[in-house]
């Protein structure tokens, strides 16, 4: 059974830096290489909204508030996707929720709050 596995979420000052990790727990590896990768959040009282995609192919894209402050990585031989937050601001508070594009497979969510 394939679950995509959020990790590294918490509280943090505005400035600082968290990095999430996605992990794609029981993916197959060449599944796992070609699928696309995203990084959602959702705050509450607002709609679920994309904030980076890794490709197979390594593109990447953001979402135009966090380009420059946000980078997504991924190590394939770890089926693993992380997002290294940076600068945090109070409106990055969230929960951020990883999603599988192959397998149309969201994970459970990981809370990240950044005081001011």
């Amino acid at each position: 059974q394939v679950r995509m596995v959020e990790s590294g979420g918490g509280l943090v000052q505005a400035g600082g830096s968290l990095r999430l990790s996605c992990k794609a727990s029981g993916m197959i590896l060449s599944v796992f290489n070609s699928d696309t990768i995203g990084w959602y959040r959702q705050a509450p009282g607002n709609e679920r909204e994309m904030v980076a995609t890794s490709t197979g192919g390594a593109q990447r894209s953001y979402a135009d508030d966090v380009k420059g402050r946000f980078t997504i990585s991924r190590d394939n031989t770890r089926r693993t996707v992380y997002l290294q937050m940076n600068n945090l601001k109070p409106e990055d508070t969230a929960v951020y929720y990883c999603y599988s594009d192959v397998r149309r497979l969201w994970g459970q969510g990981t809370q990240v709050t950044v005081s001011s």
